[in-house]
């Protein structure tokens, strides 16, 4: 679906998925699972009518700075490790002649799912923000021992706040923002992290890496190292047009 859906630049080109491995992947940019194993159901529901578009709002990238060069390496081509990563990088670097820019250049993807920037070649934002039950008993714990909580400590509880949290990181596709998180932050005498997640309609983040990349819904990476900027926001003329059907 990601694949699918990031060679799509038309607003009003429906894209409709199906979970080909339910076993294995939740699919949520696609059709619920059973019409993995009854897609002639959703057929006759489409052509019916029985569906309501929904407008996927997908993250719009540009680049700025010194040395930047915005042609990408296509990771659904090739399965590289992070040093063949970065080699790929360099030969794209002294390929392009365009490796002067200064920008603001806007590159020729759209992130549906995530945009991840840092040394490493992915992340899910959810997973590094959720809290485990585990964490939220133990906080509580500390709190009703500063005297802090003044209510029965039991496991609805804890449940019921680490359940509150998690959905709280959820939002709406179709909503005009997105959910921006901060991965193992430096935190020391010099650097401070005050704020390490959020929602926001417009990111921008410069680098002071060496051997970084910014890569989108983990199939596309950009070389991102000191000096370059990345502008990341959402723009309602980006989205992505697919399906709810009706139940």
């Amino acid at each position: 679906m990601l694949l699918a859906a990031s060679k799509v630049f038309d607003k009003f080109k429906p894209v409709i998925g199906v979970n080909t491995d339910p076993e294995r992947s939740e699919g949520h940019l696609c059709l619920p699972v059973r019409y993995t194993h009854s897609f002639p159901e959703a057929l006759q529901k489409l052509y019916r009518g029985e569906f309501r578009w929904q407008w996927r709002q997908r993250i719009r990238l540009y680049l700025e700075g010194t040395g930047i060069n915005p042609t990408p390496v296509d990771l659904h081509e090739q399965q590289l490790s992070q040093e063949q990563h970065s080699r790929a990088h360099i030969n794209e670097r002294f390929q392009d002649q365009r490796s002067d820019i200064s920008g603001p250049h806007l590159l020729p993807v759209r992130a549906l799912n995530e945009v991840f920037i840092g040394e490493s070649l992915s992340s899910r934002s959810y997973n590094i923000n959720k809290v485990a039950h585990q964490a939220v008993e133990e906080i509580l714990k500390i709190a009703k021992k500063h005297g802090s909580l003044n209510m029965p400590l039991n496991a609805e509880l804890v449940q019921k706040v680490t359940n509150d949290f998690n959905e709280s990181l959820l939002y709406s596709p179709e909503e005009p923002k997105m959910f921006f998180s901060i991965r193992e932050p430096i935190v020391n005498r010099v650097f401070s992290s005050s704020r390490q997640r959020g929602f926001s309609s417009k990111v921008c983040v410069r680098s002071r890496c060496w051997d970084a990349c910014m890569v989108v819904d983990g199939g596309t990476s950009f070389e991102f190292n000191d000096g370059a900027i990345a502008s990341i926001m959402i723009d309602t003329e980006d989205a992505l047009c697919t399906v709810l059907l009706e139940e």
